[in-house]
C-alpha cells in the first residue's frame, strides 16, 4: 500500500472539529431530558392545577393524592436515569471496530471514532460505517438494507461506497468521503423520522387509554364544577373538592409509568446478563412470539467449526488423491474469504503456504453456494476451481456417483463442501471436505424451555438439509424430522404450503429466508428470527423480533433489536422470561387502574345528569388508589410470571375491569339515591362509598391473583390490614367519619349485594366477549371461503 493515511495529528484535530463518524442521535436521551419529561407531563400540570385549586379554598387534606405523584414522579427519574447508565456502558461494549491506516501504521478503532479521509480496511461480514470510494482491492456489497434488492454488487478501484450497506466477501481499503450525520444512512434515518415508530401493543393500547382519559378530565371536572356551583348552590369547597375526587379518579396517572420503569428495569437486568436492546418493544413482542427461527450455525452450534476429514471423490486413484490435497491447500491459502468455513480449513492447514499464481478469484456468495479462483493453464487455456455445496457445483449424474460417500457424513450431522475442476467438459470433482461444529452446550436446555412455553422452532439454514435436520435433533428440536430442500421451493405459494408442516430447511438463500418469515407472518403469527450472517439481514427485518449474535458480523447486530453481546442463547430463555413477566404483570396492574379509572367516569356522568354531588372526595380516593391499585400493582410486579398472553392488551383488561367498574358504581350510586331518599348526610355518604369502592377493590384483586400462591395472598393480606389501619388510625386524614347506624346497615345490605352483581356482570361481559369472537371467526372463516 502506498497511500499511509491521514496522520494522527490530522485525525485527532478533525474529532475536534466535529468530522468524526459519530452519529448525535435525537432520540439517545440525557438525564436533563429524563427529567423534564417526567415532571413536565400532562396529567401531572392536571395535578399541578388541580393542587393550587384544592390550596386557594383551603381544602388541605385533598391534597393526600400529592405524595403518590411526587413519589411516581422521583421513582419515574431514578429507575430510567439508573437503567441509563447501565445500557449507556453496555453500548460500548456493541461498538465495531474498523482497522485504519494513519501515518502508514494499521490502528484499530471504533466505527465512531473514524474520520473524513480516513483509509478503512473493510471485509466480508462487516458494515460499511461511512461513505467513500474503494482505493485499492475487491469487494462484494450487499445495498439490500438502503435499496430493498438483495442483488450482491461487486465493487472495484473508484466505485462508490455507501454507509448502511453490508460487505458480503472480499476485502478492500476505502477512502471516506462522508462520514457521521452527513453520511448516506444517516441522511437516510433523518429523513424516516417524519414515520412515527411503531409501537407494541401494550404501549400502543395504554397510550390509547390514557389519551381517552385526558380527553375526557376537561369537559367531565368542568361540568362537574359548574353544576356543584351553579345548580346545586354549593361552596367553591364543596364544588372544588367534588371535581377533583372525580378528576383525580380518572386519571391513569401511574399506568404509563409502570410500564416504562417496568421495561426499563427489565432492560437493565437482561444488561446484566449480557443482552443488549436496540429497541425496548422487543421484550414485548419476544414474550409473545409464536414461531422462533434460528440458524444452525452460531445458534444450535458454535460458530467454530473444525475438518472432520478430508476425503476423495468415489473411484479415484492415488495419484488423483495427491493431487486434489495439494490444490485444495492451493485453494485455502489463496482465497480471499472470510468465513468460519475458510477459518477451520485455514486451521487445518495453515495460514501461510503455496498459493495459485494470478488467479482471477470470485468470493464465496451464500446465492451461489460456492466460490471460485480461475487460473491460466497450457496454451492460454483456462482452468476453473469451484468450491462449496456439492449440489450446486456438480452436474446430477456426477453427484448420483459421489451421493453415497456424501450422505454417509451428512447424516452424522457433519457439513460437505466439494472442491471440483473445469477445464473442457463437464466439471469434475477432485476433493471433498466434511466439516463438524459442536451443539452449544446449553441448546437441548434451551429448546426444551420453549417447546414447554409452546413457541414452535424452525431451522433455517443453508446447509444441506439431511445434515440440519441431524443437528436439530440432537439438539432436541420437536419434528426436526421433518425437513424439506428449499432448492425445491419454486414460489411464494410453494413456500406459504411448506412452512406450517416443515421444521427444518435446508439449501435456503438469503432472499428465501425472508420469504419463510413472511409466510409465517401470514398466518397471523408472531415471529423470532435469529442471525449471525450478513445473509440473515433481509429476514431478521422482515420478522417481528430479530436477535443477533454477538460474535456475528457487524452488519447483523447492528441490523438486530436484540444482541446476545456473549452470544450465550441460553439469555434466550432470560428474554422471554422479562418480556412475559412484564406484559402479565402491566396487565394485571392496567386492570386495577382501568377499574377505578371507568368507575369514576361512570359516577361522574351519573352526577351531572343527576345533579348530585360528586360523594367522593379527594383522599377518599387516594386511600383506595393507594390500597386497591398503587401497593398491590407494586408488589405483585416484583413476582416472577411466565404465562404466555393470548389475544388483545386492551380486550383483556377491559373485560376483567368493566364488571368490577359496573358493580361499584352500581352500588355507590344506589347508596347516593337511598341517601337522598332517608336524608343521610354527605358526609356518610362519601365515607360509606369509600368502603364500598375498597370491597369491590379487593374483589378484583382476588380475581387478578388467580391462581393463587403463598406470595399473592400475602399481598392481599397485606393491603387488607393496611386498608383497615389507616382507616382506624388516620380517619381524618382521608375524610372518614363515623356513620350513622342506619348508613352502615345501608353500606352492609350494598357490600353483600356486590358480591352477586360482580358475579353476574362478569358472566354478562365475558358471555358478550365470547360471542363477539365467534361472529368475527365466522367471518374470517367466511372470507377465506370466498
Amino acid at each position: 500500500m502506498e497511500n499511509r493515511g491521514i496522520s494522527i495529528a490530522e485525525a485527532e484535530e478533525k474529532i475536534k472539529n466535529g468530522q468524526s463518524n459519530k452519529v448525535i442521535s435525537d432520540t439517545e436521551k440525557s438525564v436533563k431530558q429524563i427529567i423534564f419529561e417526567n415532571i413536565f407531563t400532562y396529567f401531572n400540570g392536571i395535578f399541578a392545577l388541580i393542587a393550587v385549586l384544592v390550596i386557594m379554598v383551603g381544602s388541605f387534606n385533598s391534597l393526600t393524592f400529592l405524595p403518590v405523584i411526587i413519589a411516581n414522579i422521583l421513582i419515574g427519574i431514578f429507575q430510567q436515569v439508573r437503567a441509563k447508565k447501565v445500557l449507556d456502558k453496555l453500548s460500548l461494549l456493541d461498538i465495531s471496530e474498523y482497522t485504519v491506516i494513519r501515518d502508514g501504521q494499521e490502528m484499530v478503532v471504533p466505527s465512531d471514532e473514524l474520520v473524513l479521509g480516513d483509509l478503512v480496511q473493510l471485509e466480508g461480514g462487516q458494515q460499511i460505517p461511512a461513505d467513500g470510494y474503494v482505493e485499492n482491492g475487491n469487494i462484494s456489497v450487499n445495498e439490500s438494507l438502503l435499496t430493498g434488492e438483495a442483488d450482491e454488487i461487486s465493487k472495484g478501484k473508484g466505485s462508490e461506497l455507501k454507509s448502511g450497506s453490508f460487505a458480503v466477501a472480499g476485502n478492500c481499503y476505502a477512502t471516506l468521503t462522508h462520514v457521521g450525520n452527513d453520511s448516506y444512512a444517516a441522511k437516510l434515518m433523518e429523513k424516516a423520522k417524519v414515520i412515527k415508530d411503531k409501537k407494541s401493543e401494550m404501549i400502543r393500547d395504554i397510550e390509547r387509554i390514557i389519551k381517552v382519559a385526558g380527553i375526557l378530565i376537561i369537559p367531565v371536572g368542568g361540568l362537574l364544577f359548574y353544576q356543584s356551583v351553579f345548580d346545586n348552590g354549593s361552596s367553591y369547597k364543596v364544588a372544588v373538592e367534588s371535581m377533583v375526587g372525580a378528576v383525580i379518579g380518572m386519571i391513569p396517572e401511574g399506568m404509563y409509568l409502570l410500564t416504562t420503569v417496568a421495561l426499563a428495569l427489565s432492560a437493565m437486568r437482561l444488561a446484566r446478563n449480557k443482552v443488549m436492546l436496540h429497541d425496548m418493544r422487543s421484550i414485548e413482542t419476544l414474550a409473545r412470539v409464536d414461531v422462533l427461527c434460528v440458524d444452525k450455525t452460531g445458534t444450535i452450534t458454535t460458530s467454530k467449526m473444525s475438518v472432520a476429514d478430508i476425503f476423495s471423490p468415489a473411484g479415484a486413484d492415488a495419484i488423483r488423491q495427491e493431487y486434489g490435497k495439494s490444490i485444495l491447500k492451493k485453494y485455502v491459502h489463496t482465497i480471499e474469504d472470510v468465513n468460519i468455513t475458510m477459518e477451520a480449513l485455514k486451521d487445518y492447514y495453515g495460514y501461510d503456504g503455496e498459493k495459485f499464481v494470478n488467479p482471477q478469484i470470485e468470493p464465496f456468495s451464500s446465492k451461489k453456494k460456492y466460490s471460485s479462483i480461475t487460473i491460466l493453464g497450457e496454451g492460454d487455456s483456462k482452468i476453473q476451481y469451484k468450491f462449496g455445496a456439492p449440489e450446486f457445483i456438480l452436474t446430477e449424474e456426477i453427484f448420483e456417483k459421489n451421493r453415497a460417500i456424501i450422505e454417509k457424513r451428512t447424516k452424522e450431522g457433519q457439513r460437505v463442501l466439494a472442491l471440483a475442476m473445469q477445464n473442457i467438459g463437464d466439471i469434475q470433482p477432485i476433493m471433498f471436505v466434511s466439516l463438524k461444529n459442536e451443539i452449544r452446550e446449553n441448546a437441548k436446555d434451551v429448546f426444551k424451555y420453549f417447546e414447554k412455553q409452546g413457541v414452535e422452532v424452525k431451522v433455517i439454514s443453508g446447509d444441506n438439509p439431511l445434515t440440519v435436520s441431524k443437528v436439530a435433533s440432537d439438539a432436541g428440536i420437536a419434528n426436526a424430522q421433518n425437513y424439506i430442500d428449499a432448492t425445491t421451493l419454486k414460489t411464494p405459494e410453494s413456500i406459504e404450503k411448506a412452512v406450517l408442516n416443515t421444521t427444518v430447511f435446508g439449501r435456503v438463500k438469503p432472499e428465501q429466508k425472508k420469504e419463510i418469515v413472511k409466510a409465517l407472518k401470514k398466518n397471523k403469527l408472531k415471529i423470532a428470527m435469529t442471525g449471525d450472517g450478513v445473509n440473515d439481514i433481509l429476514a431478521m427485518k422482515e420478522a417481528d423480533c430479530s436477535i443477533a449474535m454477538g460474535a456475528g458480523s457487524d452488519a447483523a447486530r447492528q441490523a438486530a433489536q436484540v444482541v446476545l453481546l456473549d452470544s450465550d442463547f441460553s439469555h434466550m430463555k432470560k428474554i422471554v422470561s422479562e418480556g412475559r413477566r412484564d406484559i402479565n404483570n402491566i396487565t394485571r396492574s392496567a386492570i386495577l387502574f382501568l377499574y377505578k379509572n371507568m368507575f369514576s367516569l361512570f359516577l361522574a356522568i351519573f352526577s351531572i345528569i343527576n345533579s348530585f354531588e360528586y360523594p367522593l372526595q379527594p383522599s377518599q380516593v387516594s386511600l383506595v388508589s393507594m390500597f386497591n391499585i398503587g401497593v398491590p400493582a407494586f408488589l405483585l410486579a416484583l413476582e416472577a410470571n411466565e404465562g404466555k398472553q393470548e389475544g388483545s392488551f386492551i380486550k383483556q383488561t377491559l373485560i376483567k375491569a368493566l364488571p368490577a367498574s359496573i358493580t361499584s358504581f352500581l352500588s355507590i350510586a344506589a347508596m347516593v339515591l337511598f341517601a337522598i331518599l332517608f336524608k343521610i348526610p354527605q358526609d356518610d355518604v362519601g365515607t360509606a362509598s369509600t368502603y364500598l369502592l375498597s370491597v369491590v377493590g379487593f374483589m378484583i384483586l382476588g380475581q387478578i391473583i388467580k391462581p393463587a400462591n403463598k406470595y399473592r395472598v400475602a399481598v392481599i393480606a397485606l393491603c387488607v390490614v393496611g386498608f383497615f389501619a389507616v382507616i382506624f388510625k388516620f380517619p381524618a386524614l382521608f375524610a372518614l367519619k363515623s356513620v350513622s347506624a342506619e348508613s352502615m346497615a345501608l353500606c352492609v345490605v350494598f357490600a353483600i349485594a356486590e358480591v352477586s352483581v360482580m358475579r353476574w356482570t362478569t358472566f354478562i361481559v365475558t358471555k358478550i366477549s365470547s360471542m363477539g369472537k365467534k361472529i368475527r371467526q365466522r367471518k374470517r372463516k367466511l372470507n377465506r371461503q370466498n
